[in-house]
């Protein structure tokens, strides 16, 4: 029995493509809502399958994930940072450099929306991943990751993001969101991130504050 994770269908599908079964009560409490672009339905599959007994490689593990829910984070890989991903087919286009160090503040802007397998309506990166796989500093890969979320952001909205104007206001080295989701992250070479930076965010209408830090190097 499963209490506050995916759908019962998705688990099932998992679960059977794994070729496990799933002993037990198990209860899941994510740290944020389904839908809102953090990662935690690709997350609680992982979750499952391991507590199910899966030791296979990642490779079909995100094969299993994408058969349950059309699309997947690349979660059970190690460095999932370090992984190009095609979400809708489960696969590592390219292996990337690892990230600079950073710290970050971020929040959700709108309602949840989950991920539609058949929405293809995103903008061309192509460019930007050529960059990106060149590494850099992370004013450099900030830049990057900005230009990526404006032109999400101009192709599919929603009008009136906030997202840009809180960067600028806080002097943030750049800013990354969820394209399918409401999450919204500003990102900080270490040791500059004000500390007001929760009161402006929500005074935007940010919701779900929490600072973290990432990075490799």
């Amino acid at each position: 029995m499963l209490h506050g994770g995916p759908p019962s269908g998705q688990v099932r599908a998992l679960l059977a493509r794994l070729g496990l079964p799933l002993p037990g009560r198990v209860a899941l409490r994510p740290l944020a809502p389904p839908g809102m672009g953090t990662g935690v339905s690709t997350a609680s599959l992982v979750a499952l399958a391991r507590l199910a007994g899966w030791q296979g490689p990642p490779e079909g593990l995100a094969r299993a994930c994408v058969a349950a829910e059309g699309a997947s984070d690349p979660l059970m890989f190690a460095s999932p940072a370090r992984h190009l991903w095609a979400s809708r087919e489960g696969r590592t286009v390219a292996h990337l450099p690892a990230l600079p160090r950073f710290h970050a503040i971020g929040g959700f802007w709108g309602p949840p929306r989950r991920t539609e397998p058949r929405d293809a309506g995103f903008p061309d990166i192509a460019d930007l991943a050529r960059l990106w796989a060149r590494g850099g500093d992370l004013p450099t890969l900030a830049a990057l990751a900005s230009e990526s979320a404006r032109r999400t952001l101009a192709l599919r909205g929603p009008v009136g993001d906030p997202t840009a104007e809180i960067a600028r206001a806080l002097g943030a080295a750049g800013y990354a969101i969820a394209h399918t989701g409401a999450a919204r992250a500003f990102l900080f070479v270490p040791g500059t991130l004000p500390a007001g930076a929760g009161a402006v965010l929500r005074a935007a209408g940010l919701t779900g504050i929490r600072r973290f830090t990432g990075g490799e190097r």
